[in-house]
């Protein structure tokens, strides 16, 4: 199995008393599904799971499973530890886990491929590698995804590096066979898919998800003619949606447009200030004028 398509890391919305609206979060996965996303990830970085409590985060993939299994839709879980992977036996609608690089202790690339291999042999899903090495502090050059790759067990790479890089260029010019390299970083997918990527894993694709949808096919099928402005565009979207740390433009947005109930995050985020919004909520209208009538923050 090669993972192909849009996969939207799902937001964890929040009621006006600080609990996860579930009743939300369901109906914007099936907001995203109907706009053409071949999946959801569930407790991704997104999500603020870090935030969520046991039964939250248990909550959330019960949830997203259920939708993913009524709409025969793709399910990628965030799951980084064994004990997470192994919390997923019982979770056949799960197709993947999206395992971070291990942060902050930059072992090497020997320690990164040693951990893998670990978590390989324990997990009962196979694993997408999330490599972003400006949030882990561990690069890995192309070689390293390559021998990555090599793992059973081991189907894909959400791959954000912060840019197009020479390992970027070298990995996509000699990708392993069965292995999808998933566009990771939002303001370069429309790079990275010309040079081949499989799809991506993006949070900007809560707003003007058909777009998304519409970039990666364009790609796909070499229509450059729709896919290099539409691409532009959808990085300027992108641009002002990552503006504050992520996902506090994005539930602005959201909840301007009546898709969840509030635009909170949990500590140690915060809301997105006003003009951020604005900013986000122009972007997005510029793209998406058959949305739903919404509210600009004051």
């Amino acid at each position: 199995m090669t993972l192909t398509g849009l996969y939207v890391p799902l937001i964890t919305p929040f009621d006006d008393a600080g609990a996860v609206a579930l009743d939300a979060l369901e109906a914007l996965a099936h907001r995203i599904l109907d706009a053409g996303a071949t999946g959801v990830v569930a407790l991704g970085t997104t999500a603020e799971p870090s935030a969520l409590s046991g039964p939250e985060q248990r909550a959330v993939v019960d949830l997203a499973a259920r939708v993913c299994a009524e709409r025969g839709a793709h399910l990628l879980v965030g799951a980084t530890t064994p004990q997470a992977l192994d919390a997923l036996r019982d979770r056949p609608e799960a197709v993947a886990a999206l395992s971070l690089v291990p942060p902050f202790t930059r072992p090497g690339e020997a320690g990164v491929l040693a951990h893998f291999r670990h978590l390989t042999e324990v997990s009962p899903v196979p694993l997408v590698v999330y490599h972003v090495p400006y949030r882990t502090g561990q690069c890995l050059s192309a070689d390293a995804v390559r021998r990555l790759a090599a793992l059973p067990g081991v189907v894909g790479v959400k791959y954000a590096v912060g840019g197009i890089d020479e390992d970027t260029v070298a990995l996509m010019a000699d990708l392993p066979d069965g292995f999808a390299v998933l566009g990771g970083d939002d303001l370069f997918v429309s790079p990275l898919l010309a040079l081949g990527a499989h799809g991506a894993i993006m949070a900007s694709a809560h707003v003007a998800t058909a777009r998304y949808v519409e970039l990666a096919e364009a790609w796909r099928t070499g229509d450059v003619a729709r896919a290099r402005p539409l691409g532009h565009r959808l990085a300027a979207l992108s641009r002002a949606l990552f503006a504050e740390p992520n996902p506090a433009a994005i539930k602005a947005v959201l909840h301007a447009r009546g898709v969840i109930p509030t635009a909170a995050v949990r500590l140690p985020l915060l809301p997105a200030r006003p003009d951020t919004a604005r900013t986000a909520l122009r972007h997005a209208d510029a793209l998406c004028h058959a949305e739903a009538p919404h509210h600009v923050p004051a």
